[in-house]
């Protein structure tokens, strides 16, 4: 059978694949998988040189990071008012460490607004997007904004994507991208893929989990297959992130990607 999506097309996310291994070690673990990318969340407890020699000795390539999550109960600080200079200081940590890695995607995190500040968040969020992009394209860096499903993330400041693209929209930024993860779109708004479809151009970067369990998404209400049909045939050339949480041994896990149509 002819694979719908080549192997090559995916990045293991080793902040939830592994999970039985130290951070450092999952790099090994992936690349004894077979896969020559990875991405994760926050990799800032490791010297950005550690890593990067980790990367290189292992021959894998660091896709995409995140900006730290802040403090307790705030998940990120870009659209958190008052925070502007507690974000300036995590986009400076995140870009030094995708600059260092050669990551060319960095996920800024929003955070959780006080209810009363959600008017106020947006135009902070706005500002600290544009700053962030500014920042970012000497180095060919895509600056990545995702919907945080308000089932698992209650109080994120975005949850839909719907709601990205307008605010990308005011942003007015080229290299500020939508992350379009599968697994938070379905869960709060469904409708894959004309949603896919219709945010296309705004895309900067796919990650893919069963739901509603977030495993392997070879299990669930998700049709995958079709998802990776739809990818296949979009015009959409960029990563897919394996963003799971394994319901047992990573390595066996795989087993999904020939069923589904990876090879």
């Amino acid at each position: 059978m002819t694979p719908i999506l080549p192997r090559a097309r995916l990045t293991a996310n080793i902040a939830l694949l592994f999970p039985d291994l130290p951070f450092l070690d999952r790099v090994d673990a992936a690349a004894s998988c077979g896969f020559a990318q990875v991405e994760c969340h926050f990799p800032y407890d490791h010297p950005a040189e550690t890593l990067a020699a980790r990367l290189a000795a292992a021959g894998v390539r660091m896709t995409g990071l995140n900006t730290r999550p802040g403090g307790p109960g705030e998940w990120g600080r870009a659209a958190l008012p008052g925070r502007e200079e507690a974000f300036r200081a995590d986009l400076d940590e995140a870009l030094g460490y995708a600059r260092a890695l050669g990551v060319t995607g960095v996920h800024v995190m929003a955070g959780h607004p006080a209810p009363a500040e959600r008017e106020a968040a947006r135009a902070t969020y706005v500002a600290n997007l544009r700053e962030a992009a500014d920042r970012a394209a000497p180095d060919g860096i895509t600056i990545l904004v995702e919907p945080l499903n308000a089932t698992d993330r209650p109080g994120y400041f975005v949850s839909r994507a719907d709601q990205i693209a307008a605010i990308l929209g005011e942003v007015g930024r080229e290299n500020v991208k939508l992350l379009f993860d599968f697994y938070h779109v379905q869960i709060g708004e469904g409708d894959l893929v004309r949603r896919f479809r219709r945010h296309l151009p705004l895309v900067g970067h796919v990650q893919i989990a069963a739901v509603p369990d977030r495993g392997e998404p070879d299990g669930g209400e998700i049709a995958y297959r079709t998802i990776f049909e739809e990818i296949a045939g979009s015009g959409y050339g960029g990563l897919i992130g394996l963003e799971y949480r394994p319901r047992g041994d990573t390595a066996a896990g795989l087993a999904w990607m020939e069923r589904l149509g990876i090879g």
